[in-house]
């Protein structure tokens, strides 16, 4: 499996705890029992990544959105946006700007069509404020 691909699979564990409120490990519990799903574990530990660190991760998202309130923010936005973030401010290994562009290639998958835009702009944000020693965010 492609990083591209777990990371499709995180997106999907984030999303679903976004709509249903469960915990990442009843996620993967159910899952596995329903249709016999065995995730990546890079998706594993990203999708428990943004559950243990989803408050302070909130708080960044809503100190980049513009024009847009944090709970009107569609689940695909908001599940996106929190894996993101994550991955730049928890995950080391992985350049700010591969998070931004796979979240926008993710978000021109399972978003609306100002989806990807909006994502792109609220992460370059946060990649300008939390990530200084990325390239091109000086």
């Amino acid at each position: 499996m492609t990083r591209r691909e777990a990371r499709e699979q995180a997106f999907c564990l984030v999303f679903e705890q976004a709509v249903g409120g469960e915990a990442i490990q009843d996620i993967l519990h159910d899952a596995a029992e329903a249709r016999d799903f065995v995730p990546n574990s890079y998706a594993e530990a990203a999708a428990f990544g943004v559950e243990e660190h989803r408050e302070e991760i909130d708080q960044v998202i809503q100190g980049n959105i513009r024009g847009w309130s944090f709970t009107r923010l569609s689940k695909v936005t908001l599940a996106l946006l929190r894996l993101a973030v994550y991955e730049m401010l928890f995950d080391e290994s992985i350049p700010a700007s591969v998070s931004i562009n796979e979240a926008v290639e993710l978000a021109k998958t399972y978003g609306g069509k100002d989806d990807a835009p909006y994502i792109n702009g609220v992460l370059a944000s946060v990649a300008k404020a939390h990530c200084p020693n990325e390239p091109g965010h000086e």
